[in-house]
């Protein structure tokens, strides 16, 4: 089974969604079930300069809700990591941050192998959520290479140049062109689309139904 993972680094409910996802693969792969998983660039703010915005008034901005909406947006937010076993840092993440070279990061990675792309992923959603630190910051960038694997020295030199950028906007292109307006987007074998961070049981049954046809 083949996964194209549209998403984020910026996206709370692409790391929910991620953990569920992981967990409903792990409960049908007991039964044979197996898959690959491709992680797809996403932006959700593609304009966002460098030094990011403060993450309150970007959400109030972008979908004109007050400053206690975005609060309990958080917290049920919070909620649902911890139930998939995913930890949002309390009070760590202020800003929201440009991610394109976090992409071209991860681009890179696929190349070497599916698996060292997924535990960058993985980095990149700590490094943001957890720890609140930048995915523009190439420091943060090479520390979350290095703690999949990669080799950090070939990192850099992605980063410091403007390598994978084509390919990067080429397939934020080729998705938008498929309709995705919102991530996570699961797309299996590419022709099922699962949308959101949906829970658990909900892609175990969507996976269970496409292994049995």
């Amino acid at each position: 089974m083949k996964i194209d993972f549209v998403s984020d680094v910026s996206c709370p409910w692409c790391a929910i969604g991620l953990n569920a996802l992981e967990q409903a693969l792990a409960r049908v792969g007991a039964e044979g079930v197996t898959a690959t998983l491709h992680f797809q660039p996403f932006e959700l703010n593609p304009s966002m300069p460098a030094e990011g915005q403060a993450i309150v008034e970007h959400l109030t901005e972008k979908y004109g809700i007050s400053a206690e909406q975005v609060a309990a947006n958080t917290e049920a937010i919070r909620q649902r990591g911890a139930g998939v076993g995913f930890e949002f840092g309390l009070g760590k993440r202020s800003r929201i941050y440009n991610t394109f070279d976090a992409h071209r990061l991860l681009h890179w990675a696929g190349l070497q192998s599916a698996e060292t792309q997924r535990q960058l992923k993985h980095a990149l959603f700590k490094a943001y959520f957890t720890d609140g630190l930048s995915p523009g910051d190439h420091a943060v960038l090479l520390a979350a290479a290095a703690s999949a694997g990669l080799d950090t020295d070939a990192a850099r030199a992605v980063l410091d140049s403007n390598a994978h950028a084509d390919d990067v906007r080429e397939r934020e292109t080729f998705y938008q062109q498929a309709g995705i307006r919102s991530v996570p987007a699961v797309i299996i074998n590419d022709r099922h689309l699962i949308s959101g961070g949906q829970p658990v049981e909900v892609f175990e049954q969507a996976l269970r139904q496409i292994a049995a046809s």
